[in-house]
């Protein structure tokens, strides 16, 4: 049986599933405004071409590893020192498609596709409350999926034209967002003293090692975490 990559339907239910996923994503869109035009800028800074830059937050859709990127290709450093960095920065997905696999099993595979693209931390968290409520749909995935990715791409653009205009973006501290959007994602998630405690430890050691200036201290700082979490959650067992 020949099953569309996007399931459009007539049916009030199924556009109401479309609506509501973009609905639920349009505050996280909104959050990630500064870092959309933070990352556009950064692009054209860096010496990419307008097509390149544009091409970038089409193609790539990884805010953090974008803007990682880029700011090691202005420091000079190798490919495979990028390929590494990127690497291990965007290494949570594989746990989030690990997480979404018994649901995702059942999909066609251009549906599968479709999701793992466009699959980032803010679907992600959109899904792990809706699998508590009222369900998922592959519907309220894709219309989720769907607005987030239109907005980093034109968030990202306004940052390419306003890289001109305004120049030194970079010293306004746009990259606050990325903070704040991750607070706005991880807070909701603490629903355990394991959790807790895993996320308490990454952030006071991601600090620490920032300011002693170690190299990959925030991947350091979260491996930890998630250690700690681990090992609390045993010793308390599934209550904790």
């Amino acid at each position: 049986m020949n099953i569309p990559l996007f399931p459009l339907n007539n049916t009030r239910q199924h556009r109401r599933e479309w609506l509501t996923g973009a609905i639920d994503m349009l505050p996280l869109c909104l959050a990630v405004v500064p870092w959309g035009i933070l990352a556009g800028s950064m692009a054209v800074q860096s010496g990419l071409t307008l097509g390149q830059s544009i091409g970038m937050s089409a193609i790539v859709f990884a805010g953090a590893a974008q803007l990682v990127t880029l700011g090691l290709l202005m420091s000079g450093a190798s490919v495979l020192t990028i390929m590494l960095s990127v690497f291990f920065i965007t290494s949570q997905h594989f746990l989030y498609g690990l997480t979404l696999r018994e649901y995702a099993a059942s999909l066609a595979g251009r549906q599968r596709l479709a999701l793992g693209f466009l699959l980032t931390d803010e679907l992600f968290a959109l899904s792990g409350s809706r699998r508590a409520g009222p369900g998922l749909s592959v519907r309220y995935l894709l219309g989720a999926g769907l607005t987030f990715y239109i907005g980093w791409v034109l968030f990202s653009l306004l940052g390419i034209v306003m890289a001109n205009a305004v120049p030194n973006l970079d010293h306004y501290h746009l990259d606050f967002s990325i903070v704040a959007t991750f607070i706005t994602l991880v807070v909701p998630m603490i629903k355990h003293l394991s959790t807790l405690v895993g996320v308490l430890l990454s952030l006071l050691l991601s600090m620490l090692l920032s300011v002693l200036q170690i190299e990959g201290g925030i991947i350091i700082a979260g491996c930890s975490g998630m250690v700690c979490s681990v090992l609390v959650s045993k010793l308390g067992g599934k209550k904790s």
